[in-house]
């Protein structure tokens, strides 16, 4: 793999509190409006520029574009945004539930997306990549990071664990709307530097963990610059994105569950009766029950718990994608009970991130507003990766990862 450091663009430490935000895709327009509040400096500003129009304008209004590289020019003619004299890499760690992983926050290169070897798990939409592009192309930088996850590596989780347990980090605060805490450190010795290269370069691939839109939008806005300077060479900053990649085991993926809004014309009975055959239905009562392994579904219907367990011969343990909760649940349960097909685009269904908990998929049915919840065992990594490996692509919906990574504690310009 290719990888370099970089120059960051980070908040003074003083301010990051002030700066660091939450992702652009995990909140509306009208959430960021809210936590940006009055606060000027909140890199909202730039991800999700809308909130400086009146109510109701698009998030893709070419003004809000123009308004994000306004802002961005901004914070670094205030000095909200320093650049770094040199080039470094970064360590970034988050610890959620006493549980804390570590990243290397690198820039990998746009080649390896284009070949393959920065390997996707999902399908990305046209609409969102080109999103995403505008805002690379307008503020001609890596405003967020994408989130990769690589095979462990004792050398690296060595050198980083050295930076946490002697160095004082650079950034550390708890984050006001997760709760979770957030450290990063600078690497600033070179010899640190180069090993953290050569053992990138070794490895034989990365995995996309989340951001696969601002992965595909980084390469192609890439790709154009190649085709637009006359003199590349390959080594230009364009040709490289800014990616945190985190050891594979430390990674923390939690359910992602389904409620669904009718039946199908199916009365409660009809529905359990339909489920017997291609599952051992067991009733669990009135208290939450919570899937206990592999092919086990929790199902809530009219005030009850049920287990789920899908019988032997409902799916192909050989197959990387057949093996998938997320793929018996959608065949068996979804399409052939309940007629629901396309997960992307039904109005009939919503998925609930196992942050919330099994509560929320309890408050949503007993509201009225759902008809019934579906609560799945969480996918490995391992899954994720062997589905890389061999080409295919997940089903929608299928991974949540936490914590996610906060934004705006480090920026990678594009020249």
């Amino acid at each position: 793999m290719k990888v370099k450091p970089f120059k960051g663009l980070r908040p003074p430490r003083e301010l990051v509190e002030q700066v660091e935000s939450r992702p652009y895709d995990v909140l509306d327009s009208e959430e960021a409006r809210r936590e940006a509040g009055t606060n000027e400096k909140s890199l909202y500003h730039i991800i999700k520029p809308e909130i400086d129009f009146p109510e109701g304008t698009s998030e893709y209004d070419s003004r809000v574009y123009e308004k994000a590289a306004e802002n961005f020019q901004k914070f670094q003619d205030k000095g909200w945004l320093v650049q770094d004299a040199r080039e470094h890499y970064y360590i970034y760690a988050q610890t959620m539930n006493q549980k804390t992983q570590y990243g290397l926050v690198i820039c990998a290169h746009t080649d390896d997306y284009m070949a393959g070897r920065i390997k996707k798990h999902e399908l990305t939409r046209r609409d969102k990549e080109e999103d995403r592009m505008k805002h690379v192309r307008v503020n001609d930088a890596n405003v967020e990071p994408v989130f990769f996850a690589y095979p462990d590596n004792q050398v690296l989780n060595e050198l980083i664990m050295r930076y946490a347990q002697t160095a004082a980090p650079e950034y550390d605060f708890v984050a006001p709307i997760d709760g979770f805490r957030h450290q990063f450190w600078v690497i600033d010795n070179d010899e640190d530097m180069a090993t953290v290269t050569r053992e990138f370069t070794n490895m034989p691939a990365f995995y996309i963990a989340d951001g696969h839109h601002r992965s595909a939008a980084a390469a192609l806005v890439g790709a154009e610059k190649q085709k637009q300077n006359p003199n590349h060479t390959g080594t230009e900053e364009y040709n490289y994105f800014m990616a945190v990649c985190f050891q594979a085991s430390q990674l923390t993926i939690l359910d992602y569950n389904r409620v669904v809004k009718d039946l199908n014309g199916l009365t409660g009975e009809e529905f359990l009766a339909a489920l017997q055959v291609n599952f051992i239905v067991t009733d669990k009562g009135v208290d939450i029950y919570k899937p206990q392994q592999l092919h086990e579904f929790s199902l809530y219907l009219d005030g009850r718990w049920y287990s789920l367990m899908a019988k032997e011969g409902t799916y192909d343990n050989t197959d990387p994608i057949g093996v998938l909760d997320v793929d018996i649940s959608s065949r068996l349960i979804l399409d052939e009970i309940l007629n629901i097909g396309d997960l992307r685009s039904s109005k009939r269904i919503d998925f609930v991130g196992g942050l919330r908990g099994l509560r929320e998929l309890k408050r949503r049915v007993d509201s009225g507003e759902m008809r019934a919840a579906l609560a799945l065992y969480p996918v490995t990594m391992q899954q994720i990766m062997d589905i890389a490996d061999s080409g295919k692509i997940m089903p929608p919906k299928a991974t949540w990862f936490e914590p996610k990574l906060r934004s705006g504690l480090v920026i990678h310009k594009l020249k």
